[in-house]
């Protein structure tokens, strides 16, 4: 199901999964990888893929809201941009990154987060989401 070759397009997903789908869609999968599953605050739920990617469902709407790729994900973003790259040679690629010191992550206002080793300062993973995250209705589904 997750093609581990594919782009991480902002917006819209990585690995052939479109954000915004509904959680029934990934049930055969989720029943058969068995996922490490967790609670993300009230109304989140994040299926972690053996390094390779996460995913980030409301369970309000069921809607895929954020993905990440993780350390054997080698899509890259924009044609470049991939997982173990260094931070300074991704700010060169794309300079709307600027680093967030409460969240601790690199952040795109073209809807993407970036994780960087904070000793090698190389990325850890690349995150997509959508675009209403930021709505003051986001956190009650309503998107």
């Amino acid at each position: 199901m997750v093609d581990l070759n594919a782009p991480i397009v902002p917006w819209k997903g990585m690995g052939n999964i479109e954000l915004y789908s509904h959680l029934k869609d990934f049930y055969e999968y989720i029943n058969k990888s068995r996922p490490k599953i967790l609670t993300v605050g009230m109304f989140d739920v994040r299926y972690e893929i053996e390094n390779q990617v996460d995913w980030w469902f409301s369970i309000l709407n069921g809607r895929l809201w954020k993905v990440t790729a993780l350390k054997v994900y080698k899509g890259k973003l924009f044609d470049n941009i991939h997982i173990g790259m260094h931070i300074d040679d991704v700010l060169k690629i794309e300079p709307s990154f600027e680093y967030d010191d409460f969240e601790e992550v690199y952040c795109s206002p073209k809807g993407i987060f970036i994780e960087t080793d904070p000793v090698e300062h190389t990325v850890l993973w690349i995150s997509v989401y959508v675009k209403e995250l930021d709505n003051e209705d986001f956190e009650r589904g309503n998107w």
